[in-house]
């Protein structure tokens, strides 16, 4: 069994001021959303913690959301938030669970295993009372840097994808809702195909969660074993444009699943494509 990536409010509030610990706020809004995560920073967030810009720390020469960056430009990004090779990363968002699981993969793409998602998030730190800052980040020194290097096996992009469509040797899992799965709702990103990747099986992120927290262990697995999902096959998750694909990463990490791949390119890239083969309806 892997060890958990989940710390609780109290380790953290316990923790907090340790030499190694660094926590990242990586907050994020969908378009639609009359919200900016970087101001909504600077008014309030977890003492000493620095801001993940999930949209900025990303390749921006191809016209997809928050793609992967290059190795070199995510080891600079990390080095000037004050995070180095010893340090213990604590992710969060102002959601119980939407983004920090991202940004927990991005680090372990990297390289960086000694990173954790804050269980509940910020909503269950203010819950309890806990304290919060306001104002820019102060990043600590960041000590010996990080050597990032891209591990391919957690990541897979189209063509890999589109192979695997007649292969069927990794099972490819969905996270986002049944509409959207299935076609019968549309999506929230213009120009969009509905439907999912033929040969997919859909666990909407959504039902991975109760009481803002990742569901027991024992939990996560009947959602998966319910949707179809094989677990001790290879395994792929997707989503909208690959945040929420996380969480499945997440969840089945929680289960003993630690090498689970992410499609970066999600529905995003394959729903726009109109070269790539859609399904509709139930898997």
């Amino acid at each position: 069994m892997t060890q958990s990536a989940l710390v609780s409010t109290d380790w953290l509030a316990q923790h907090l001021t340790d030499p190694d610990i660094r926590v990242v706020d990586a907050s994020y809004h969908m378009p639609a959303v009359a919200r900016e995560a970087k101001p909504e920073f600077a008014a309030q967030h977890i003492p000493g913690a620095v801001f993940f810009d999930i949209d900025g720390i990303a390749d921006r020469t191809i016209p997809l959301p928050h793609m992967l960056p290059t190795a070199e430009v995510f080891a600079q990004a990390v080095t000037d938030l004050g995070i180095g090779r010893d340090s213990t990363v604590i992710v969060y968002d102002v959601y119980d669970l939407f983004s920090a699981a991202r940004v927990w993969w991005t680090f372990r793409v990297f390289g960086h295993d000694r990173v954790f998602v804050l269980d509940g998030g910020l909503p269950k730190w203010l819950a309890e009372g806990r304290p919060v800052e306001a104002g820019a980040a102060s990043p600590k020194a960041a000590g010996v840097p990080i050597t990032a290097h891209l591990n391919p096996a957690l990541v897979r992009n189209a063509d890999a994808v589109l192979a695997n469509v007649e292969r069927k040797v990794e099972q490819v899992i969905d996270a986002r809702s049944q509409g959207r799965f299935e076609a019968t709702a549309p999506e929230p990103r213009a120009g969009l195909r509905g439907g999912h990747i033929p040969g997919s099986r859909n666990v909407p992120y959504t039902d991975l969660i109760s009481g803002g927290r990742l569901r027991p262990a024992d939990e996560l697995a009947a959602r998966f074993q319910d949707a179809g999902v094989d677990v001790n096959r290879p395994l792929v998750t997707s989503c909208g444009s690959g945040l929420t694909a996380a969480i499945l990463a997440l969840a089945l990490y929680e289960i003993g699943q630690a090498d689970v791949a992410l499609y970066d390119g999600s529905w995003t890239e394959w729903g726009g494509r109109a070269d790539l083969p859609v399904a509709t309806g139930p898997a």
